[in-house]
């Protein structure tokens, strides 16, 4: 799993809090190789779900920030295209949209949909096209579509053939998830990680 994890593709949860919806997400990052996702809350009940789901992850690092321009200012420092999700005039449909380039893909939340800051801080709009009556797919869905394009685009250019990680971050997260209580003990002391054999084993 940490061989095809991709640090340089993500998500960001504009307000997104029904807890079926972040469960759904989480599970859809993961299964495309993403380690780290990132969420906007602008209302103390949306962090608490935001933060319920942040808590059930084992496998995903989810990052809480209070507005979508602290997270576009880190998101930009490290290079990221940002693609915004939504329906609106002039979009690029989803597939004419390069995802082997460092991305992140930002989601809006189910009622009220991206925000206006969130459009207006983002490189592209992208839009998956709808031919029936409803004018847009669940938040949830809509991710997984756009996710695995992106998976699908990548594994052609072998981005997943080899690894995208330092060797010592694979190091640190394989020790993490074989000893989550001693891992957390040891982080907790300031005291470094022993090393694993090649079985993961101390």
């Amino acid at each position: 799993m940490l061989l095809h994890r991709q640090p340089d593709l993500t998500v960001v949860m504009d307000n997104v809090n029904k807890a079926h919806n972040l469960s759904a997400i989480i599970r859809s990052c993961d299964g495309v190789g993403i380690s780290a996702i990132h969420a906007v809350s602008y209302r103390k009940s949306i962090y608490t779900e935001q933060n319920a789901a942040a808590g059930a992850s084992k496998w995903i690092t989810l990052n809480l920030y209070p507005d979508i321009e602290t997270v576009y200012n880190k998101l930009s420092e490290t290079g990221m295209q940002i693609l915004v999700a939504t329906n609106s005039e002039g979009c690029l449909d989803f597939r004419n949209v390069d995802y082997t380039l460092p991305t992140a893909l930002v989601v809006g939340a189910e009622w009220d949909g991206i925000s206006k800051e969130a459009i207006k801080g983002a490189d592209h709009a992208i839009v998956v096209p709808m031919l029936g009556m409803g004018e847009s797919l669940n938040v949830s869905v809509a991710t997984a579509v756009i996710l695995f394009e992106a998976q699908r685009q990548r594994a052609q250019k072998g981005m997943y053939s080899k690894p995208q990680l330092k060797p010592e971050h694979i190091e640190r997260m394989l020790f993490e998830f074989c000893y989550p209580r001693l891992s957390r003990e040891l982080r907790e002391k300031g005291a470094p990680y022993p090393p694993l054999d090649e079985q993961g084993g101390l």
